[in-house]
């Protein structure tokens, strides 16, 4: 790689949020999703309902808020989108960025489509349009899904502008920028979430038989904490509800300050997701209550989870609930929102992405992103062949994107890189609430085993069993083929040169995270890498100098491109990078000297 040169035009500044509550509010608004209303209760019912709430805490102790603070760390340092994130702190690393930034394509397509379902049924609650039987209207009156299992463009109206509305709302709010459209929608947004969703929460237990339901949520089996499978459904639930392993947090982390209390913001929006999913909890068990003592049976026939529960289940509620327009329409509502502020979260991670390899201005990278995901999403999802495929794409998306992705970014930046002694000063740098060994062991040891284990046990079930008795023509194509092709996809542009005037060619806010072995080739004077203190302890945000210390009767070299800017011929310390044989020895260079034989770009 040779090294490049600053570009000729001007780059506005980096966007970033007004303050440290903006940002806060984004990351819980992402945080926050469809899976914290329509999956947790129904997770922790099935694993031993109060008992559950112990796995859970200890996996967000564990797992949850140490991967969050990671995920800040690697952004706040780098201050770039996930690829150049990556890239800056290792280029051998760029491609997971990439990675990343592929699962969040794929999850925008279609989790677009999910958000237009719950706008139409905001409106449908109000009539109560579904009737006596809410599942039959579901699939063949607003779907009108097929039986066939296939691709199809048979488009549903009513869904394809639905989602084609909820597409031009998030191109306005992206096109406004981080703060003017991302900070303050979320502003707005995440505090009305919580009023509304606590009037339902309110209203449901005031419902006949409530109770019952609360009892069914709470009553612990303390059996179940003997159960492995528990344990591995408590880290599933914390590490797929609090967004991370997909870019968002180190791509919303990159737009913070250079000062701003990353560890003690982590733990805000940790706990902030987790007390939302216990009152979503509170809410839905207790209109399941209700819905079992109007049907006459026990709550285990009426509790169910994800797009069931939200379009079959709580439309039957409401048909039958005092004030059920009103719990419909605030119901459906919460959902829209949550699912709007995630969707924003998610898109921004692409956009980003683009905007730093491309050179674009802000909003001509949202053109170029959302356009196109648009129509891709509005194409495939809106017909009655959708379903089945948002189910497919869904299910290999997370169980194969996320957590493989995340697996592999942890593992390469704890074994490959040391890169956790780093990102941990960085962030102590910065925040009241200091990390230390711990964190560096729960990071770098438990996590990688506990992903690792449930990446496994779902990977040899799918392979012995199948998905959903769908043909496997079908699940090849956009479940294997779709999880695969987002890591060849990822590597090969990892190897497209970034253009001259892309983010890359900015100095890096802070030197890059070196490895004693990877990197041994480029030591000068044969002083291992992991003896240059500069590389751990230097961070951005207490303003100091990112030059290395040059190891004793080292040649000059050619300076990296870093924070601390180009030093001038002979006047600076040269970084420690490759034998400094083909290189002009110290005090030889002048303006008219031969540029050197070879270099080697700093990747910093």
């Amino acid at each position: 790689m040779t090294q490049q040169s600053p570009p000729d035009r001007a780059r506005p500044p980096r966007e970033a949020f007004s303050s440290r509550t903006v940002f806060i509010l984004a990351a819980i608004g992402s945080a926050v999703g469809l899976g914290n209303i329509w999956r947790f209760p129904y997770i922790a019912y099935e694993n031993g309902g109060g008992a559950f709430l112990i796995p859970y805490l200890v996996a967000l102790l564990t797992a949850g808020l140490p991967l969050l603070m990671l995920e800040y760390g690697v952004g706040h340092r780098f201050r770039a989108s996930a690829p150049l994130a990556f890239r800056r702190l290792h280029p051998k690393t760029e491609w997971i960025g990439w990675w990343q930034m592929g699962i969040s394509f794929v999850i925008a397509v279609y989790y677009a489509v999910i958000l237009g379902w719950a706008m139409l049924y905001t409106g449908f609650s109000v009539t109560k349009a579904w009737g006596e039987d809410p599942a039959t209207y579901f699939l063949s009156d607003v779907l009108r899904s097929s039986e066939e299992v296939t691709v199809g463009f048979d488009f549903v109206p009513s869904v394809l502008v639905a989602t084609a509305v909820a597409w031009v709302a998030l191109l306005v709010v992206l096109l406004l920028g981080v703060q003017n459209g991302i900070g303050k929608v979320n502003l707005v947004l995440i505090p009305l979430l919580v009023l509304m969703f606590l009037t339902i929460v309110v209203i449901a237990l005031t419902l006949p038989g409530a109770v019952d339901g609360l009892n069914a949520f709470f009553t612990p089996d303390w059996a179940a904490l003997g159960n492995a499978s528990v344990w591995v459904a408590a880290y599933g639930q914390i590490f797929f509800s609090l967004s991370v392993g997909f870019g968002i947090m180190i791509t919303y982390s990159s737009y913070l300050k250079p000062k701003t209390d990353l560890t003690s913001s982590g733990l805000v929006v940790g706990f902030g997701n987790s007390s939302f999913e216990l009152l979503a909890g509170i809410g839905v068990f207790a209109a399941l209550g209700f819905m079992a003592g109007v049907a006459g049976t026990g709550v285990d026939e009426v509790a169910t989870s994800g797009i069931g529960l939200a379009f079959i289940a709580f439309p039957t509620i409401i048909s039958e609930a005092p004030f059920g327009t009103l719990i419909g329409v605030l119901f459906f509502a919460t959902l829209t929102f949550a699912g709007f502020t995630s969707l924003v979260s998610i898109v921004e991670v692409v956009v980003a992405a683009a905007q730093d390899k491309l050179g674009l201005r802000r909003r001509s990278a949202v053109l170029v992103v959302v356009v196109p995901m648009a129509l891709i999403s509005l194409a495939l999802f809106t017909t009655t062949t959708g379903l089945n495929l948002l189910d497919v794409t869904d299910n290999f998306v997370n169980q194969f994107g996320i957590v493989a992705a995340a697996l592999v970014s942890i593992m390469l930046l704890t074994a490959g890189f040391s890169a956790l002694p780093t990102l941990r000063d960085h962030l102590n740098s910065v925040s009241s609430f200091k990390l230390g060994r711990t964190w560096m062991v729960v990071v770098g040891g438990l996590t990688p085993i506990v992903l690792g284990y449930i990446l496994i046990d779902t990977l040899t079930t799918t392979l012995a069993e199948g998905y959903g008795g769908m043909p496997a023509w079908f699940v090849n194509t956009f479940g294997w083929g779709m999880a695969i092709g987002l890591v060849v996809i990822a590597y090969l542009l990892s190897k497209v040169p970034w253009p001259a005037g892309s983010a890359a060619s900015d100095l890096s806010p802070s030197p890059a995270i070196l490895d004693a072995f990877t990197d041994r080739h480029r030591i000068r004077g044969g002083e291992p890498l992991a003896r240059w203190s500069d590389t751990a302890l230097r961070t951005p945000a207490l303003d100091q100098d990112f030059s290395y210390r040059p190891g004793a009767g080292a040649a000059a070299a050619v300076p990296g491109r870093h924070a601390a800017g180009t030093a001038e011929a002979g006047a600076a310390p040269a970084a420690p990078w490759s034998d400094g044989a083909d290189r002009a020895p110290s005090g030889s260079a002048s303006p008219g000297a031969p540029a050197p034989s070879r270099t080697e770009e700093d990747p910093r």
